[in-house]
């Protein structure tokens, strides 16, 4: 999954990047709530937000972006342990919430918990004449496997995640490219360009002036 740490506590954060992306995760690691909110967050698959930040409240930040309609899953880490702080931070918008210091191993279980409630670890995705096996990180056109190279498989992996929903042409670069998604955005369409001829133009479909998306499952 593509994770947004949003902790201040650079111990803290080292820790939790290093364990999540052994995991498999890709994480955007933001230190203040002005990062987080100058990040990319459409293309955030889950939110794991720390209570208390140098710039403000964890959970009144979670509370705005649930009234502006925004319903990515979030976690709330606190080291306040007590039932009504957990209470609060539910009633927040928080799909769980974890005392600090958490088990690793146990917000590890977690996040795999959420991910089959969201589908994403389904192992294999079928798109008309195109299977997707996301377990394997493998690619099949009418049963051929494909050669695809590591970031033309990071914009496969993107939109089977999030199959029928259209993903902004800026939040796929920055998840391909990272920091250099500015200045690579034309090597993006580069990408889906050859995806489509291993692929099939049918599989990944340009919505004009948003960005993509993959033909429906089955």
């Amino acid at each position: 999954m593509n994770l947004l740490l949003l902790e201040d506590d650079e111990a803290v954060g080292e820790g939790l990047c290093a364990l999540l992306r052994r995991e498999g995760h890709h994480v955007l690691w933001c230190t203040t709530l002005g990062q987080a909110q100058a990040a990319s967050l459409g293309a955030m698959d889950l939110l794991l937000i720390d209570w208390s930040l140098p710039d403000g409240s964890g959970v009144e930040w979670l509370r705005g972006l649930r009234a502006r309609g925004y319903n990515t899953p979030a976690f709330l880490l606190t080291e306040r342990d007590r039932v009504c702080d957990r209470i609060e931070g539910l009633d927040s918008g928080a799909d769980d919430t974890l005392v600090k210091p958490c088990d690793g191993e146990e917000l590890c279980a977690r996040l795999r918990a959420q991910a089959r409630r969201m589908g994403a670890l389904a192992p294999r995705r079928i798109f008309g004449e195109v299977e997707i096996d996301l377990d394997s990180r493998v690619a099949y056109r009418l049963g051929v496997e494909q050669e695809l190279t590591a970031r033309e498989w990071s914009v496969v992996e993107a939109l089977v995640q999030r199959a029928g929903r259209i993903m902004l042409k800026r939040d796929l670069a920055e998840l391909v490219f990272g920091q250099e998604a500015e200045i690579a955005s034309n090597a993006l369409e580069v990408h889906i360009f050859h995806l489509r001829r291993k692929l099939g133009r049918a599989f990944i479909e340009t919505v004009r002036g948003l960005g993509y998306r993959t033909a429906r499952q089955g």
